[in-house]
């Protein structure tokens, strides 16, 4: 992991909290961050489908769960959670914190205190910034696969990335 991922003033984060989901919520009605992210809810707009969403994961003992909070704001959330058997991470942060360097130092704080390797990420072949994201984290690219994107109503090409090592002995 590279050692230049300092953290903005301001940024931590902390446990999600039902107060957190409607920011969550406005986050995923932009929809230049729904075609960003490309794997998104079938209707973003759907309130009851997110409250049943946030539910199951809140519910689920084998996810972490994070709300990136910058400057008092909710900006966004971070998770680990298991795909396929193996353990993934996923984040979203609200378009007003994009290009600040809060998702990279969100993401490296997570991966401080989520330790197990390898993990994986997955991101829309076309979305350079939070392939960037990734990658100053230490993740590599291992592979391509294609799925369907609900945000573009099409099938696209997706980014497979692994982290390995110990953060705490890179750090």
């Amino acid at each position: 992991m590279s050692t230049d991922n300092q953290a903005p003033v301001g940024l931590h984060l902390r446990d999600v909290t039902p107060t957190d989901l409607p920011f969550f919520f406005a986050h995923q009605l932009d929809p230049d961050a729904n075609y960003m992210a490309a794997f998104t809810a079938k209707d973003p707009a759907d309130h009851a489908a997110f409250m049943a969403h946030w539910q199951r994961i809140l519910a689920d003992p084998d996810t972490t769960n994070r709300t990136i909070v910058y400057d008092g704001e909710v900006a966004g959330s971070v998770a680990r959670y298991t795909e396929a058997g193996r353990p993934e991470v996923t984040y979203w942060l609200g378009r007003a914190f994009w290009g600040r360097g809060i998702a990279t130092a969100a993401l490296a704080a997570f991966l401080q205190e989520v330790v197990e390797r390898p993990i994986y990420a997955r991101v829309a072949a076309d979305n350079a910034g939070s392939l960037r994201v990734l990658q100053k984290c230490g993740f590599v690219v291992i592979g391509r696969d294609r799925g369907y994107a609900n945000a573009r109503g099409a099938e696209i090409e997706e980014l497979i990335l692994r982290l390995d090592g110990n953060p705490r002995e890179t750090a």
